[in-house]
């Protein structure tokens, strides 16, 4: 009579073939969740960095051509260590009036950083407003030594 049925070895066999595939899976199941939880950290630095170009494009009376920081709260970061440093500078200044109360371009640059572990990562994004000349703005383009090539202006 003839039995029917697996081999022991057939069952060994077939169990080191799921085996393999079931590492092969839970190793694309771990890249996975890396890749997500990377790009998570990317997308919240990129929602904050967002939120605070909008604060600099419409404060005023900043400082132009001096960088300045700061940093986000843990309750904002999900505990992740994660900054800023902007500067505003002149991007566009008509030649022919250069008084105070002259319209101008003015850039702004910010870049945000976050540590990811050890490593720091960061990326940097530019805007631009429309800004008024001030006196404090004029003595800093050209009687107090910053030539106006130096921002893309000829004198």
């Amino acid at each position: 009579m003839k039995q029917r049925g697996f081999t022991l070895l057939e069952v060994l066999v077939a169990t080191v073939v799921m085996a393999i595939a079931v590492a092969g899976l839970m190793s694309a199941i771990s890249s996975s969740l890396r890749n997500a939880a990377r790009l998570t950290d990317h997308d919240r630095a990129a929602l904050l960095g967002r939120q605070k170009m909008d604060e600099l494009l419409v404060a005023t009376g900043l400082e132009k051509g001096v960088p300045f920081q700061g940093t986000w709260g843990p309750e904002v970061t999900g505990s992740m260590e994660m900054g800023w440093i902007a500067r505003l500078t002149p991007f566009e200044i008509p030649r022919a009036a250069r008084g105070p109360g002259t319209p101008f371009i003015e850039r702004v640059e910010l870049e945000i950083w976050w540590m990811n572990g050890a490593q720091r990562r960061s990326f940097r994004v530019d805007g631009f407003h429309r800004a008024v000349l001030t006196p404090a703005d004029l003595a800093a383009l050209g009687s107090a030594g910053t030539p106006l090539q130096e921002y893309g202006q000829q004198p």
